[in-house]
């Protein structure tokens, strides 16, 4: 994104303008695909400058205190900052296809309807209130475990993190880590280097792997390995809302 002209796309115009049967062949391929330089710089540095402001967070997490990590997050609430907004309802049409495919290979009956909008109904209505999107902040000595954020019943299985803060100048260490466990083989690990401004969409749980005998189940996990120093902050957008 390196011209004026396309640094002032609306959200949805980036979205549409990815590939995205390549991105869907990389998540079949691997459950996860950067996306390089979605966010611009400028954006970065205000979501990270919204960070001290309480008031537009429903909670306060440090992950210490239950035995998650090092570090702390602060949920979003509704009603959400517009860029937040903006990149669910923009990025979920273009992956509940795939979630779609993925619970057809999977043998799942669950099936994700084309709008944003219509997926939350059908959380809230599940009794899942609470907005899951996020900004984490991560000190020297912090890092994540390796998890899956799926807080209810209704789980919309891909997610997006986007990294707010310049690795080499604000921060060292501190990579994105995925772990993939597939039936009775070891664990298989990913680490996604990320700049600034970039978008890693990922599996949140489960994805369907083709096999010998058809399509198997691989156990996907995802977490931030220890930052070494400086400071470093992650948006993460959960396209479900939680419990």
């Amino acid at each position: 994104m390196n011209t004026a002209a396309e640094r002032s796309k609306t959200i949805a115009q980036r979205a549409h303008a990815l590939h995205w049967q390549e991105i869907g062949a990389e998540l079949n391929h691997y459950g996860c695909v950067r996306l390089p330089a979605l966010l611009t710089p400028q954006e970065c540095d205000a979501l990270i400058a919204r960070y001290a402001r309480d008031e537009i967070y429903r909670s306060r997490v440090v992950m210490e205190r239950h035995g998650f990590g090092q570090g702390e997050y602060k949920y979003f609430n509704y009603p959400l900052l517009e860029i937040i907004g903006e990149l669910r309802n923009a990025f979920y049409p273009h992956l509940a296809p795939l979630a779609n495919r993925w619970n057809e290979a999977m043998g799942t009956e669950v099936r994700y309807p084309s709008a944003h909008e219509q997926f939350i109904a059908r959380c809230h209505a599940a009794g899942q209130l609470r907005p899951t999107p996020l900004i984490l902040k991560y000190q020297a000595g912090d890092y994540n475990c390796l998890h899956q954020d799926l807080y209810g019943e209704h789980v919309f299985p891909i997610q997006m993190a986007i990294l707010l803060s310049d690795p080499g100048r604000d921060f060292s260490g501190g990579e994105f880590v995925m772990t993939e466990q597939r039936p009775r083989m070891q664990s298989r690990a990913e680490v996604v280097p990320l700049r600034k401004g970039d978008a890693i969409v990922f599996a949140v749980n489960e994805r369907p792997m083709q096999g010998m005998r058809g399509f198997y189940r691989v156990k996907m996990r995802h977490g931030v390995s220890r930052l070494r120093s400086g400071s470093r902050y992650t948006a993460g957008i959960i396209f479900h809302d939680a419990l």
